[in-house]
C-alpha cells in the first residue's frame, strides 16, 4: 500500500474536520507559524490535535510506509494496554480508514493511530540538556530504574527501547512512546516487525527473539549509562554521540575492547555501579534478565539537593568563568562572584539555583532585574548594593508548593 506525503498529510489536516471520520471533533493544535503542530519520523508524521469541549490534546500518527500486520499489531496492543493503569504507557487506538487524504495514492483513506499527548520533551532531548547536572542525572537513572524494573515485571515488552522513545514529562515522570515494535502475549510464536535501535539492542537479536524479554539488554544498558554519566558527566562528551549513550554497537560486539568499558572501571568503588554493570554483563552473554531479578534495577532516590548562599575560597579556586568573567560552580548552578569590571547589562546564565553572598557586591540592581520572578522566595541584597532600579522585584507573587505559611512576596533583607 503506497503512503501520502507528509505535506499531503498536512493539507488534510489543516481541514480535520472535513477529513476525519470518527475523530471529526478534534482539531490540529497550531504552531507559531500557524500550521498544524507535528514531528515526524522514518515512518510516520505526528500531528498534536485537541478535543476543544475537554480540552485534552492527542497525538494522531498518520502512517509513511507499509508495515505488514500494523492493523493487526495494533489491534492487539490495544486490547492489551486498555487495563494498563501506569503512567510509562499512554493508550492506543488504532481506527482503519479514517483520515481522508487527497493524494496520488490510489486509496484515499488511509488508517491513523490515536494515543495521548505527553507533554514534556523525549530523554535524548532531556540528556543532551542537563547531562552535566549531577543531581538532575541521578534523579532521571532512578526514575529509569524504576521503569525497568515495571516494565520487566509486565507480560509485554516495547521493543525498541531507546532515549528518543521515552517522553520526559515537566514533573520527571517518564513515559513509552511508539509501540510498533511492542509485543503482547497474544503475539506469542510471531516474528519481531522489528530487532530494535543498533546502539540499544542485543547484537545478536533477530526478528525471532520476540517475547517479554526483548527489552532487557537495552534496559541494561541504558541504566548503566545513566549511572555512569550522573557520576561522570564527562563521560557523555567522550564516549556519547547524538543518538545514543556511552555504548555503540561496536562495543557491544567486542565488550574486551570497548573504550567505554575501561572507563567504567573508574567508577567501581560505586556499589550500584557495581550491580548495574554487572546485570549489563549478564544481559549481554544471555541476551536476556530472566535469571536476575528485577529488584536489581532499584537504585536509591538520589537526596534532595541543600544550596548554600556561602561562597568559599576552595569555591573560588574550582570555579569556571563565562565570557564576562562571572564566576560559577562547576555545574554551572551557583553564581559565585563577579568582577569589579563587570558593566552594562548582564543574564545570569539559565538553570542558576543561587546567587552567592557578595556575587555582585559594588554593582547595581537594574530596572525590572527580577521582574515577574514567580519562583524567587527570598533574596539578601549586601550593603555593598548602591542602587536599585524601577520595579526591580516588580509582581515577585510566588506560590511555593512547600512552604507552610500563606507568604505571597519575596521576603527582601537589606
Amino acid at each position: 500500500m503506497q503512503y501520502p506525503l507528509i505535506s499531503e498529510y498536512l493539507a488534510a489536516i489543516r481541514e480535520a474536520k472535513d477529513n476525519l471520520d470518527k475523530l471529526s471533533h478534534l482539531v490540529p493544535v497550531l504552531d507559531k507559524y500557524g500550521e498544524p503542530y507535528r514531528s515526524s519520523g522514518a515512518f510516520a508524521v505526528v500531528f498534536k490535535m485537541k478535543d476543544e469541549q475537554t480540552g485534552k490534546c492527542y497525538a494522531l500518527k498518520c502512517f509513511t510506509e507499509e508495515q505488514e500486520g500494523r492493523a493487526e499489531a495494533y489491534r492487539q496492543i490495544a486490547e492489551e494496554l486498555e487495563f494498563v493503569d501506569s503512567p510509562y504507557i499512554t493508550s492506543v487506538k488504532y481506527l482503519e480508514k479514517e483520515l481522508f487524504v487527497d493524494s496520488n495514492c490510489e486509496n484515499e483513506e488511509f488508517p491513523v493511530l490515536l494515543m495521548d499527548w505527553i507533554e514534556g520533551e523525549t530523554m535524548e532531548t532531556y540528556i543532551a540538556a542537563n547531562y552535566t547536572d549531577t543531581h538532575a542525572m541521578a534523579m532521571l537513572c532512578y526514575r529509569f530504574c524504576k521503569m525497568a524494573a515495571w516494565l520487566r515485571s509486565q507480560s509485554f515488552a516495547h521493543g525498541d527501547i531507546k532515549p528518543d522513545n521515552i517522553m520526559v514529562r515537566p514533573d520527571g515522570t517518564l513515559t513509552l512512546v511508539d509501540y510498533d515494535g511492542m509485543f503482547v502475549p497474544a503475539m506469542k510464536g510471531q516474528k519481531s516487525p522489528t530487532i530494535g535501535t543498533k546502539d540499544f539492542s542485543h547484537p545478536l537479536r533477530t526478528i525471532d527473539d520476540f517475547d517479554e524479554t526483548i527489552d532487557d539488554f537495552a534496559l541494561a544498558s541504558i541504566a548503566l549509562s545513566l549511572k555512569a554519566i550522573s557520576l561522570d558527566p564527562s563521560l557523555l562528551q567522550t564516549y556519547g554521540a547524538s543518538d545514543r549513550l556511552l555504548f555503540s554497537a561496536a562495543d557491544y560486539l567486542d565488550l574486551n575492547k570497548s573504550k567505554t568499558m575501561t572507563a567504567l572501571q573508574d567508577l567501581l568503588a560505586n556499589e550500584e555501579t557495581r550491580t548495574l554493570l554487572a546485570m549489563f554483563l549478564l544481559a549481554s552473554a544471555k541476551k536476556d534478565l530472566s535469571m536476575c531479578s528485577l529488584r536489581l534495577f532499584c537504585v536509591q532516590k538520589p537526596k534532595e539537593e541543600v544550596w548554600s548562599t556561602e561562597v568559599t575560597d576552595e569555591d573560588l579556586e574550582n570555579a569556571v568563568e563565562d565570557e564576562f568573567g562571572v564566576k560559577y560552580s562547576k555545574d554551572w548552578k551557583r553564581v559565585l562572584k563577579a568582577p569589579s569590571r563587570l558593566k552594562g547589562k548582564y543574564s545570569i546564565r539559565k538553570g542558576v539555583k543561587v546567587i552567592g553572598n557578595n556575587a555582585f557586591g559594588g554593582c547595581k540592581i537594574g530596572d525590572r532585574a527580577f521582574y515577574e520572578c514567580s519562583s524567587l522566595t527570598s533574596i539578601n541584597i549586601p550593603n555593598s548594593v548602591t542602587n536599585i532600579g524601577y520595579r526591580a522585584f516588580y509582581y515577585c507573587i510566588y506560590n511555593h508548593r512547600t512552604t507552610k505559611t500563606n507568604q505571597k512576596y519575596p521576603s527582601v533583607n537589606l
